[in-house]
């Protein structure tokens, strides 16, 4: 039986955000990570969030808060998923960032339906891949804690490719619109309130 749980990463330094806490940034009264938690949680069987600093920031969202063992981005984040997920039964881990309040409400059947015959898989649209949306077996945590511990630069990509991921792709790339700087954010914010 598949079981698939969820992590939101959430660990980043929000440098072009000024240094702020890009989870919980307001976009149309809502914070950033509450509209991930909005479009992720209904998908999977269990949620966690990927963080580092006060867990406490995060109690409204009665989520378990997984710190980095290592600081080498959100590969890290992922290898805290993978490890909290096994022993609860998980059979796998998709990842979603923190920053990408409109993510596919059929982002975790597709990620599936895309790994049947490879086991991992990352979301792509219009030609583009978006590593950090991805699905990774339990089974891969030996690997990446040694990836990690071997590259000075972990990049999510790399590893993905290195076990074979394949790519399911999405129609609609507008799911994967991000807010990496304030810019980015007013112009979500535009987004939405455009929509209503």
């Amino acid at each position: 039986m598949v079981r698939i749980f969820g992590v939101i990463l959430a660990g980043g330094a929000g440098r072009r955000m000024g240094g702020a806490d890009k989870a919980l940034l307001s976009l149309a009264g809502q914070s950033l990570i509450a509209r991930v938690v909005d479009r992720l949680e209904p998908q999977v069987e269990a949620l966690a969030i990927s963080a580092n600093g006060a867990p406490d920031r995060f109690a409204s969202l009665g989520l378990p808060v997984l710190p980095d063992t290592s600081f080498l981005g959100p590969l890290s984040g992922i290898l805290a998923a993978l490890v909290w997920a096994a022993p609860r039964g998980a059979t796998a881990v998709v990842s979603a960032p923190v920053d990408c309040p409109f993510l596919p409400p059929d982002l975790v059947p597709r990620l599936c339906l895309a790994a049947e015959d490879r086991g991992t898989a990352l979301a792509a649209s219009a030609g583009i891949l978006h590593p950090t949306f991805g699905l990774w077996p339990v089974t891969l945590a030996p690997a990446l804690t040694a990836f990690l511990a071997s590259s000075a630069k972990a990049r999510v990509r790399d590893f993905a490719l290195a076990h074979h991921a394949a790519t399911a792709d999405f129609p609609d790339d507008g799911g994967f619109a991000n807010a990496n700087t304030p810019e980015d954010l007013r112009r979500l914010e535009a987004l939405i309130r455009g929509a209503t």
